[in-house]
């Protein structure tokens, strides 16, 4: 069973959501909060008994505390939290805050319960979610700060092997494991060992943040594989 804390400020929204995922035979929902504040609050609770939420459904702008400071407050107190941060389209620069905090990904509020729901279980497993839309805004964002000279790139970048660098690239676009691997002619196994020793290089937690990092220096990425 899945548990998940749903946080949304808008009680309708949170009631529809909370009616939606406990449809679903493998999701339970554990906890409801109206803001970040309160999330922080239930997550310290549920901690306390022993049931952490698997994954955290958290809106981004909400009143006391929006959802980009929480989950900066929740991934430091709680590492390994999985927050998926439900978002609309204009929220590109409060996703990539988000993400760089911590998030394992994004998706929009008016995703249909059924592709949530597997987005839920995705996250659970492990893997990042990036919702359609937005990746390529924060993209393009990103690309307007690129780094041009060696010495400006994050620490460990320019110490990627050219298959690593490759890797990073497939990572920044939302590429699966398997699909780097089908689109490398690799094993999935040699695919995560690459990813092991990249974010070992560039000091990061997770692909998630692997993949701000490549889009913050893709230009740079993409010459240096040419």
């Amino acid at each position: 069973m899945i548990r998940v804390l749903l946080v949304e400020d808008q009680e309708i929204v949170r009631r529809g959501l909370k009616t939606l995922l406990e449809t679903k035979p493998d999701i339970q929902v554990i906890g409801e909060a109206g803001n970040g504040q309160q999330a922080m609050s239930v997550v310290e609770t549920l901690y306390a008994s022993k049931t952490m939420p698997d994954v955290i459904l958290m809106d981004i702008r909400m009143p006391v505390m929006d959802g980009v400071t929480a989950t900066q407050q929740i991934c430091q107190k709680f590492p390994g939290s999985k927050i998926l941060v439900l978002t609309t389209f204009d929220d590109s620069q409060y996703v990539s805050e988000a993400l760089r905090f911590g998030a394992k990904g994004y998706l929009l509020k008016d995703t249909p319960s059924e592709e949530l729901a597997e987005v839920i279980r995705a996250i659970h497993r492990g893997y990042t979610q990036f919702g359609p839309g937005i990746l390529e805004k924060l993209m393009a964002t990103s690309s307007v700060s690129e780094p041009s000279k060696p010495e400006e790139l994050p620490p460990g970048l320019t110490e990627l092997t050219a298959r690593e660098r490759e890797v990073l690239r497939m990572i920044a676009t939302g590429a699966s494991n398997r699909e780097i691997a089908q689109a490398l002619y690799l094993s999935e196994g040699t695919v995560r060992n690459h990813i092991s020793h990249i974010l070992t290089r560039l000091n990061v937690r997770d692909r998630t943040q692997a993949a701000i990092v490549a889009n913050s220096c893709l230009t740079w990425l993409e010459a240096s594989n040419e």
